[in-house]
């Protein structure tokens, strides 16, 4: 019911979160766009297949939504100690054909669907009443392109592709048990950890890196 769509780098800002996978990948990683109607933008590298990685921050120059930012991007407090703390690779997305039936008693986990944008919807997004991620990034957010796969070709390919996804988190059995009910494809692989944690193993020019 829902597959790996994308990886996601929630920065305090662009240039932090660029610098980091720098650090961890050895490669730039080219601007992609602005979400005019969410006042963030990103940085993007295919992964392999229709999997991408994306470096997402708060747009000072965007403007301020009808409703809470994705990503937890409205709570620039919380972003930065993620940040600090080593939470940077701090979520997943996951694509669906059917959000309705992904949020039908589950909208206390994953949020509301929001059309997006607001005057072309050509998306459906889920977003928390507080914006935040997900079970504070252990769940995906869930996104439904409405039948239109995303196109790889508006994104830089560096030959940078996954190997391996996994989650670390304290109770490692319920996330487990979350994809399972979904049915979900490529998820990360769970195991239990002190706190919420991702690791990427992506293979690169320079060698099989880590990104986290």
């Amino acid at each position: 019911m829902i597959q790996l769509d994308h990886l996601s780098v929630v920065a305090p800002s662009l240039v932090e979160g660029v610098a980091h996978v720098r650090g961890c990948l050895g490669l730039d990683v080219p601007f992609g766009q602005r979400h005019l109607t969410m006042g963030t933008h990103n940085h993007l590298i295919q992964l392999g297949g229709s999997v991408y990685l994306e470096i997402i921050a708060l747009d000072p120059s965007g403007a301020q939504p009808p409703h809470r930012r994705w990503f937890g991007l409205d709570d620039g407090a919380q972003v930065r100690a993620d940040w600090d703390a080593g939470r940077r690779l701090k979520g997943w997305v996951a694509r669906t054909d059917a959000i309705d039936a992904v949020l039908a008693g589950r909208e206390s986990t994953f949020g509301r669907k929001v059309a997006l944008p607001h005057d072309t919807p050509a998306f459906d997004f889920a977003i928390p009443h507080d914006g935040s991620l997900p079970l504070g990034g252990a769940a995906p957010s869930i996104i439904d392109r409405r039948g239109q796969p995303r196109s790889m070709a508006t994104i830089a390919d560096l030959g940078a592709r996954l190997v391996s996804f996994t989650l670390e988190y304290p109770d490692s059995a319920r996330i487990d048990a979350l994809h399972r009910e979904l049915g979900a494809i490529g998820a990360p692989v769970v195991r239990a950890g002190a706190r919420s944690r991702y690791i990427a193993r992506i293979e690169t020019a320079g060698g099989i890196r880590e990104l986290t």
